[in-house]
């Protein structure tokens, strides 16, 4: 389930940040180089297509590529946990560690299962400008694009979260913000998908996606995976508490529950400490990467 060229390099730029303590940080080396005004031009041009005749069919065709590719990039992945959230029906905000550009199969997966029938994805506004097929599904795939910017924020993207979740949708949003590639450790989260649910009064679905190592190669860097998903304890506002109290509680919540999730699932306490068994599957050819 890997995507991309040689990693070495984002690897040690995890490393780099991982001993500064910088865990939120941009790691990977590809991504567009836009201008703020190029960054809210592609979003706004996405969600000015979002309601046309266009935009429509080729949403269905990119949902139904996503479910042909989520089925058979997960026919190994295991869920655990579905029981958890067999009481939520209605709109809900999922929060999951992100480590690949495909690990949203994954949640997809588990939310099919939990029965959502679609899952929308909180995504920056640079993936939009992306090339080739991938770039196809970002523009037109159930896409909610993040511009950080204020009016934006008030003015287009609350709004179409806030419409989601009233249709009860189920919108995946990344708090660790970053991909870090095959990293196995959650890491702390932004308080924004936590806002979201306290302000429109929904669940937080918390998930955690383990790494497995399996026999082969899946090419000269890395070993082959699976993934196990865990759904774990969802997560409530208290009506008695403000937005701010609630976010700020479920945030605490959701990460110390991805904590314990990760220490029972590896059997190691969770620090910052780099090691190469941080990067699942990962075969170093240089030994002062891996530390």
């Amino acid at each position: 389930m890997l995507i991309g060229g040689n990693k070495e390099q984002v690897i040690a730029n995890m490393k780099a940040a991982s001993e500064r303590g910088d865990l939120n940080c941009k790691v990977e080396m590809d991504d567009p180089l836009l201008s703020d005004e190029d960054r809210e031009r592609i979003a706004r041009r996405y969600l000015d297509n979002y309601n046309t005749l266009g935009y429509r069919f080729c949403n269905i065709c990119a949902r139904a590529l996503t479910d042909t590719a989520t089925r058979i990039l997960n026919r190994n992945t295991k869920i655990e946990g579905l029981e958890n959230i067999r009481d939520i029906h209605g709109g809900a905000i999922v929060t999951s560690n992100h480590f690949s550009p495909l690990d949203n199969t994954a949640v997809r997966k588990a939310m099919n299962r939990a029965g959502y029938r679609r899952l929308f994805i909180v995504s920056q506004e640079t993936n939009l400008a992306m090339k080739g097929w991938i770039g196809f599904l970002m523009n037109h795939e159930d896409i909610i694009p993040l511009v950080n910017n204020s009016e934006y924020l008030h003015k287009c993207f609350g709004p179409m979260i806030r419409k989601c979740l009233r249709q009860g949708q189920a919108i995946l949003i990344y708090p660790e913000q970053e991909m870090w590639f095959h990293y196995r450790k959650p890491r702390p989260p932004k308080r924004g998908a936590y806002y979201y649910a306290a302000l429109n009064h929904v669940p937080v679905i918390s998930c955690f996606v383990e790494i497995q190592e399996l026999p082969g190669l899946e090419n000269e860097e890395f070993h082959r995976t699976r993934y196990v998903m865990h759904i774990l304890q969802p997560i409530y506002p208290d009506p008695e508490k403000s937005t701010r109290e609630n976010s700020q509680k479920m945030m605490r919540l959701d990460y110390q529950q991805k904590a314990e999730a990760y220490e029972k699932a590896y059997g190691k306490k969770l620090t910052y400490d780099f090691e190469t068994d941080d990067i699942a599957g990962w075969i170093p050819s240089d030994p002062g990467i891996s530390g």
